[in-house]
């Protein structure tokens, strides 16, 4: 469709498409989003195992077997290769689509004109023709034509590079992919997805996928120990020929070794591990958008959190009205317009009280958001402070629909944090009325008259302290107060808001969630600090702490000597007045005892980021509008809000909340350090068990020579391929338990082989070895080699079904871990326990792995050395552990965070 088309159409049309009409231009001209150039295909992921070096080296080891003229172990190392490629690419394929799947979790929704109704619908639905309203902080979805606008500026750097935002007027095109960052506007969409101009570019536009410092970390791990593997399995084939062993076989047994001891599933299982992890948290309302968050969670040591929408419910509703000389009732719940208001229990009539009247009329129309019903049920869109006020307007028989038809509006000067007002201008036939709404101190300092009881008057001071003090009384009851103001006007003034006539106050509620109190003991318990910001005065602000336990806590004040920061850090609040006259190394000696900041301007959030991170601190930060988007972006977890938050804070986040609720903040720290915690699990069980071999063969070929090797080839390779990767898996799926928010944050430097890492992979390695040793020796291979060989087989295996047990938790004993909480891992041990007996007692598996058949009697040995491997490996742990980080959980556990701050 053309710009002429669009014109056309929408003169035919002006009220937007009907919904009919829409779903068939869907079809017509498809979704409404950009075809991606790295798409995965299964042929990409097949053809990605072929490069997969390990596959590489049992085809050398299977040439070698058939130069060696030992065809059964050629044709069984290609069962192998076949067996790791398939794996590789149904392991792979599903964590490529769990990635995928992901982003169906954050669908943007824009706001267009359907049928005469303001409606939100998901972006990529949106089609030509469709009529959108855009404000700040909204991505623009498609190519359109500015109809009307309000001071519209647009940053275009995604398509021009220019980062300045340019102007637009009416008539001006906009483009998708491209940011409004000032003013609003409606706009008719002449072209989506791949026609747009973003479309044209998509190719250029497209990212490449990341790569976080955990997983550089994990692939540079996994080529330092393919090195050691590697040089290990040199040392094996120099020691083993020198010893009399013929070349050929101890050149299997090495390349086996090798192929045992490369890790080369530890990036695969990470990855498996954060596209499960990531998929938990989406369902969970946590959407991760970028992966660097995964691993930046768990180390989070401060959370700075809005209040509106976040700690509250984010269901305003009007409760009081304070008129000049009396005060109302609001009666009513939700968004649903019926309610009375209430004059000492005695409704009020509306039409004869044109105080009143005025009031509603003009939170009814200095307003942005919309009113509908649908399915007998009244639903709001857009701001729920706007929400509120329509409603109110509206259980009085003031709609909004009316009143914006009698009196259409000619003008708008939109809200800023720095004005804290919004104003609208309107015709009324006789005259120009503006409107205002704002904070009571900013809408009071321009006002000049008052609407009493007895008409219009001057505003006296006395006037202005009893509503000033009537506002503080009502926050510090927890209510959200917005003063209402006009102004009639003769001749258009270019400056509306001076000279204008008091109306009152509402008073709104948004009551704390249910949940917030007990995540904010979460946190304690975490030592995780919680901040609020707000732009709400201090009294609301200290009222909603007090009731969350927000402010539980004790600061030291003994070193600070200036008795102006000793106030300001005693009260543990500060305004954003009071954080302006504070210098930046003032500001850093206290900004660890704050625990709240009211009047807050979304600026001063990139400088209490800044001093947390100089104090050492992990900084999660919440955001939701355009001026927020710098602090998300310096934050070490940027999270935005996805119910209120704009285009343009999700863009700069690593987070999105959908439910916009801290609770969900906290059970994503849960989350990613449950993840971490998992990937530490899977990490320290896969390199301690890849060097079991490795060390029972040097150990054997050392003590008894060449003859008596415990295991052949064929049967390392086979505890390779089937003994590792479901365990592995297992561990990393393994369920998050509550209990890890007992612990302090992470470290972010820590290393995933950390010394007691370290400890438990060369200790659970050896001892595993030596039990395996000692059950070979036990069985007496100078008797029968062959069973001695069986019974060492079958006890590495054995293994894997009690060892990972002890990997579930590195900090805490396997019996508390619960053995029916990780299914897989059950699953994984009945698979291992049903190999064990296929190729024990099938004489096809036999013959090809070289084993012998075992009586009852001879499985106590291999079951009892397994599980006492469980039981040295717990004594390990608990060795491993020390008292240090006995210590460090007991000091999360403390119900108040204690903060010394220096002077």
């Amino acid at each position: 469709m053309n710009t002429e088309e669009a014109l056309l159409e929408l003169e035919s049309s002006p009220e937007g498409l009907s919904n009919e009409e829409a779903k068939k231009r869907l079809v017509r001209y498809g979704p409404n989003q950009l075809e991606e150039k790295n798409r995965v295909t299964p042929l990409k992921v097949f053809v990605r195992q072929l490069a997969n070096v390990i596959v590489w080296v049992l085809a050398a080891a299977a040439i070698i077997s058939l130069m060696a003229h030992e065809v059964i172990n050629f044709w069984a190392i290609i069962g192998i290769i076949l067996f790791v490629i398939l794996m590789g690419f149904l392991q792979e394929y599903r964590a490529e689509k769990a990635m995928e799947a992901l982003k169906k979790f954050v669908q943007p929704l824009t706001r267009v004109h359907r049928e005469g109704t303001l409606k939100e619908i998901p972006s990529s639905e949106v089609v030509p023709g469709d009529i959108l309203m855009l404000e700040s902080g909204d991505m623009i979805p498609a190519d359109a034509l500015v109809m009307e606008m309000v001071g519209l500026r647009i940053e275009e750097a995604a398509l021009t590079g220019e980062s300045m935002p340019v102007s637009k007027e009416k008539n001006d095109m906009i483009f998708a992919g491209t940011q409004i960052v000032h003013g609003k506007c409606s706009a008719l969409v002449v072209a989506t997805g791949m026609g747009t101009k973003l479309g044209e570019i998509a190719g250029l536009v497209q990212q490449e996928e990341e790569t976080t410092p955990l997983q550089q970390k994990i692939a540079k791990l996994a080529r330092t120990l393919a090195i050691i593997a590697l040089i290990a399995s040199l040392i094996t084939l120099v020691t083993g020929v020198s010893k009399g062993a013929p070349v050929a076989e101890m050149l299997l047994i090495a390349i086996a070794l090798a192929v045992a001891a490369v890790p080369e599933g530890l990036p695969l299982t990470m990855t498996i591990t954060l596209a499960s992890g990531m998929r938990h948290m989406a369902k969970h309302n946590a959407i991760i958008r970028k992966m660097l968050g995964v691993e930046t969670l768990g180390s989070t040591t401060v959370i700075c959190t809005d209040k509106t929408g976040t700690l509250t419910r984010n269901e305003m509703i009007v409760r009081r009205i304070i008129l000049p000389g009396r005060e109302l009732d609001v009666t009513g719940k939700g968004y649903e317009p019926i309610g009375e208001l209430l004059d000492d229990k005695t409704p009020v009539d509306v039409e004869n009280d044109k105080g009143l009247e005025l009031l509603l009329t003009a939170g009814a129309l200095c307003n942005n958001a919309a009113l509908e019903e649908s399915d007998n049920e009244w639903k709001g869109v857009g701001d729920p402070t706007e929400i509120a006020l329509i409603v109110t307007a509206a259980k009085a028989g003031v709609w909004k629909g009316k009143v914006d038809n009698e009196l259409p509006r000619l003008q708008e000067v939109i809200f800023t944090s720095e004005r804290k007002m919004m104003s609208t201008l309107h015709d009324t036939q006789e005259h120009e009325m503006a409107f205002t709404k704002g904070a009571p101190e900013m809408v009071l300092d321009r006002c000049t008259r008052i609407y009493g009881p007895y008409g219009m008057r001057d505003l006296t001071e006395q006037d202005r302290e009893e509503m000033l003090e009537k506002n503080r009384e009502l926050a510090q009851r927890t209510y959200r107060v917005l003063a209402l103001a006009y102004r009639p006007l003769d001749i258009r003034s270019e400056e509306l808001e001076k000279d204008m006539i008091f109306l009152g106050l509402v008073a709104m509620l948004d009551p704390p969630r249910e949940e917030a109190k007990s995540a904010i003991e979460t946190c304690h318990k975490a030592g995780i600090k919680v901040v609020m910001i707000t732009g709400d005065n201090q009294e609301t602000a200290k009222a909603i702490a007090r009731e969350i336990g927000l402010s539980d806590g004790t600061v030291c004040l003994d070193n600070i000597t200036d008795e102006k920061i000793r106030n300001i850090v005693a009260d543990g609040a500060i305004t954003g007045t009071e954080l302006d006259e504070l210098d930046d190394e003032e500001f850093k000696s206290v900004v660890e005892g704050i625990n709240i900041y009211a009047r807050a301007r979304p600026e001063q959030k990139l400088r209490i980021i800044k001093a947390l991170q100089d104090k050492g601190q992990v900084v999660a930060m919440t955001g939701d509008g355009v001026n927020d988007a710098p602090a998300l972006r310096k934050a070490d977890i940027g999270i935005s809000m996805g119910v209120k938050g704009t285009d343009v804070a999700r863009e700069a986040s690593v987070m999105v909340l959908q439910d916009d609720n801290f609770a969900t903040i906290v059970e994503a720290v849960k989350m990613g350090r449950g993840i971490y915690a998992n990937i530490e699990k899977f990490t320290t069980y896969l390199v301690s068990r890849n060097f079991t071999e490795m060390m029972l063969i040097l150990i054997a070929i050392t003590l008894l020579g060449f003859n008596y090797i415990p295991l052949l080839a064929l049967q390392i390779l086979f505890i390779n391929m089937f003994n590792e990767v479901v365990p592995a898996i297992s561990l990393g799926m393994d369920p998050v338990r509550d209990s890890i928010m007992n612990k302090k944050p992470r470290d972010p430097k820590e290393e995933i082989l950390g010394r007691r890492n370290l400890v438990l992979v060369i200790s659970i390695a050896l001892t595993m070895s030596i039990i395996s040793f000692l059950v070979f020796l036990i069985a007496d291979p100078f008797a029968d080699v062959q069973k001695a060989r069986t019974l060492t087989f079958v006890t590495i295996v054995s293994m894997a079904l009690f060892v990972p047990n002890a990997f579930r938790s590195l900090d805490e004993p396997a019996i508390k871990m619960g053995l029916f909480s990780n299914r897989l891992m059950l699953g994984g041990m009945l698979i291992t326990l049903l190999l064990i007996l296929s190729v024990v007692y099938i004489p096809l598996f036999q013959m090809v792995f070289e084993l012998t058949p075992l009586s009852l009697e001879d499985w106590v040995l291999p079951i009892g050395a397994a599980f006492l491997t469980l039981l040295i490996a717990e004594g390990i742990k608990l060795v491993a552990r020390g008292p240090k980080e006995e210590a460090d959980i007991i000091n999360a556990q403390c119900g108040s965070l204690e903060i010394t701050v220096d002077k």
